[in-house]
């Protein structure tokens, strides 16, 4: 925020001893009780801020109303309903099981967080006006370490509702903040409460060390950063380490002082030469200020013209006799306020420097910056190795030895010491092995049973065929009947047993490789032996499931349109669901060809899959994670084809990210972590999606011409398509998986339909032999 008015009298602070001595009511430091009646409008005073078992004294108890008086009129000012007080009925839940936001501080410094807090997670983000609200208690089976738990808050939900609240038992915090003070009042307690924490926390004595000290952080900008600071001149009494080391910093004079007396003749000399020295520039005035971690937030300045040379020179001497130890006094130039050019007008000024302090949990990516990342992978050479903490080169590929290579890792994380929050994977072949590893170490996750169920589609579909309820409606209405085949005997059997026409497919498959509509017997003994010939183990096809054998089973093939259903579960509970619909295949095969996104369906049908998938979640015993189920939507209702317990692959996580604003990765690792993700319970679509996908065997020509990788990227970064890159390398085969997604955005869903229709016509991905206008002809 630039400042386009003069600077006036408002700006020139008198640095009495009294401004000297004080800092900002608690959170500064200061004691004393806080100024009476100084907050305008009308609200109840009646209510329960004391803490049951944490009595505070009377001045603490003073400055707790006070902040209860300040979020009053905060919320006042803003329009917003008062606090609600229901402390007399204690909130209860699941203690360790909740998200748990806690801000410690000013209600005027955190409003504004505090009030997206609660729109994003109601319920969850709390403010607490005092430390007695709060208390830490060992870690168990963590020495050194200590868990955050909050007795008392305001809770903050949408529309800017809060409600002062007692939790019995008291809330576990998963990400506490605090306004951190540096003399001996409540800033303090708050330090202390911050240190040491099992949770992340979003500030430190340490952290606030550094980044309050106006100096420092000058210095490291102009040294570091090339940053244009305004030509400052400094007196410092026992410099940190970090002012000490480096080369000398353009526009920055810095003067380590030996003591805080006796030094009239250098600090004229040093003020006399900065006065007249050239690094001023146009600057007509220079101000003289404290910088230190104690002056945080101070506006105890004077400003004086470029001439007055003693007034400065003894401002400069009066002030050295407040300094502590790592703090100093500045002499600096006083920049003109920016002006905006209009025609007409003379140039703006000079350029400026904006100091910006962000404190953040989170990097631009969306990357949590204090969670420790570990990998397990079974190359040596994986791209992600080099970007991680830890990198467990451990061959899984053999998932028929699931149980042992379990209890090896988990040897190898414990003798590594590891301490890990969750597990997890996206990877189809690894999540029986994730599961158990869970269980070896004691983390969160669906059973390994319930992920052994649903990664055979067999053993989904028989268990789910027995599911006759309670709850109704009951998850066998879903299944097909199916039979599991591992033997030419076994064809002929199942040939008896499950109506033709049907689908044979590999029992443990991804990407549909493998997928083929039978109508007969000589076709199903045809395809059994075609497979059991061409993909007997991982490496015949990497990364389809060929590490768990290539048993195959034929089910009965369902007549209707196919839907993808993203799901959110967390502690058996649905959090959100998104659904999105596919085109026709290209029979007698099964790989995809076109989807859309959100559905086309009314919403009664939308309803129906979303529950149908739920349930047959449920029914397996998939109670935490991120799962992608797949369904056909026939005249009898919604039909299960497979689950994928895991987020959806191919394009999904991508679009469902710019449609919803929602990260399937990030609510599976914090689901993994027994965090509850924070998401939207109706989640509304942004606009549309529509794609096609483009296969090596029917787009070669294209793919290596006018729809080149390099110019489907081209596009996608002017905004113009998005492109999904799903295989580094173009060579046809039987059994292939899509090469890449490309897909178009529109308002609405006929609008989407037709740019991506002409834009497939005119990139020649359209054809006769892959009609684009016949796989997008669901989507109405």
């Amino acid at each position: 925020m630039l400042s386009l008015d003069p600077l006036g009298p408002a700006w020139d602070c008198p640095l009495a001893s009294k401004d000297l001595e004080e800092e900002e009511g608690p959170w500064g430091g200061g004691a004393g009780l806080p100024p009476p009646g100084c907050f305008s409008g009308s609200w109840r005073h009646d209510v329960g801020l004391d803490c049951k078992g944490s009595l505070e004294g009377a001045e603490a108890r003073a400055w707790t109303v006070y902040h209860y008086s300040l979020l009053q009129s905060c919320l006042q000012q803003a329009g917003l309903p008062e606090t609600q007080d229901r402390s007399q009925v204690p909130r209860t839940g699941c203690p360790g099981a909740e998200v748990t936001l806690c801000i410690l501080g000013s209600p005027s410094t955190f409003l504004s967080v505090l009030l997206e807090g609660g729109v994003q997670s109601p319920g969850n983000m709390l403010l607490c006006l005092s430390p007695a609200w709060l208390m830490k208690v060992p870690a168990p089976g963590q020495p050194g370490e200590s868990v955050l738990l909050v007795s008392k808050a305001v809770s903050f939900y949408p529309g800017g509702s809060t409600f002062l609240d007692d939790f019995v038992p008291p809330r576990r915090a998963t990400y506490f903040l605090a306004g951190l003070g540096l003399g001996p009042g409540r800033g303090r307690e708050a330090a202390e409460l911050a240190r040491d924490l099992t949770c992340p926390t979003g500030a430190s004595a340490e952290l606030a060390r550094l980044l309050e000290d106006r100096l420092l952080t000058r210095r490291l900008l102009a040294q570091q950063g090339g940053v244009a600071v305004p030509a400052t001149l400094a007196f410092t009494y026992k410099p940190p380490a970090l002012l000490r080391v480096g080369d000398a910093s353009p526009g920055l004079r810095l003067v380590e002082l030996s003591g805080k007396e006796g030094q009239e003749t250098l600090v004229k000399e040093e003020v006399e030469a900065f006065l007249h020295s050239e690094a001023l520039g146009d600057a007509l005035q220079v101000a003289v200020k404290l910088s230190g971690w104690r002056w945080r937030g101070r506006q105890a300045l004077r400003l004086y013209s470029q001439k007055e040379l003693g007034t400065v020179v003894d401002t400069v001497l009066a002030l050295l006799e407040k300094l502590e130890e790592e703090e100093s006094v500045l002499v600096e130039a006083v920049c003109p306020p920016a002006r905006l050019p209009f025609p007409g007008s003379p140039p703006p000024g000079p350029e400026l420097a904006v100091r910006i302090c962000a404190v953040v949990c989170r990097t631009q990516g969306d990357r949590p910056l204090l969670s420790k990342l570990h990998l397990v992978e079974s190359d040596p050479n994986h791209f992600a190795s080099q970007l991680v903490q830890t990198f467990i080169h451990f061959d899984v590929t053999e998932h028929r030895r699931d149980e042992e290579n379990a209890r090896l890792l988990a040897e190898l994380v414990r003798a590594r010491g590891l301490q890990l929050d969750g597990c997890f994977s996206y990877w189809d072949d690894c999540l029986v092995l994730t599961a158990l590893l869970c269980q070896e170490l004691g983390l969160p996750c669906s059973p390994p049973a319930a992920m052994r169920l649903a990664k055979q589609k067999s053993c989904t579909q028989l268990h789910l065929l027995r599911c006759h309820g309670p709850p109704w409606p009951a998850p066998s209405l879903h299944a097909v009947p199916c039979c599991p085949l591992e033997s030419e005997a076994d064809v002929e059997r199942a040939v008896h047993q499950v109506p033709l026409p049907g689908v044979m497919k590999l029992e443990f498959g991804a990407g549909a490789v493998g997928v083929r509509l039978v109508e007969d017997a000589p076709q199903c003994h045809e395809h059994f032996s075609r497979i059991t010939r061409d993909l007997q183990g991982e490496a015949d096809h990497p990364g389809i499931g060929l590490g768990w054998g290539n048993a195959m089973l034929l089910m009965e093939f369902i007549e209707g349109t196919e839907h993808d259903v993203d799901l959110v579960v967390y502690g058996g509970r649905l959090l959100a669901a998104f659904v999105s619909d596919n085109g026709p295949t290209r029979l007698p095969g099964f790989t995809e060809t076109a989807a859309c996104m959100p559905t086309g369906l009314a919403p009664e049908q939308e309803a129906q899959l979303v529950q149908a998938a739920f349930r047959c979640c449920l029914g397996c015993g998939l109670l935490d994670g991120v799962f992608n189920v797949e369904l056909k939507l026939t005249r009898a209702g919604p039909k299960l084809i497979e689950i994928n317990p895991r987020m959806g692959g191919f394009y999904l996580r991508d679009w469902i990210l710019e449609l919803y604003g929602v990260d399937l990765l990030l609510a599976a690792a914090m689901v993994a972590c027994g965090l509850r993700p924070a998401l939207p319970s109706h989640p509304r679509a942004r606009g549309h999606l529509v794609g096609v996908m483009c296969l090596a065997s029917q787009h070669l020509q294209t793919l290596s011409s006018t729809a080149s990788r390099e110019t489907l990227q081209a596009l996608h970064d002017q905004g113009l398509l998005r492109f999904n890159l799903l295989e580094e390398v173009l060579v046809p085969g039987e059994y292939e998986e899509p090469y890449c997604s490309v897909a178009c955005a529109g308002p609405s869903l006929a609008e989407a339909r037709l740019r991506l229709l002409g834009l497939c016509q005119g990139l020649g991905i359209d054809g006769p032999h892959y009609p684009v206008a016949h796989f997008l002809s669901h989507f109405k």
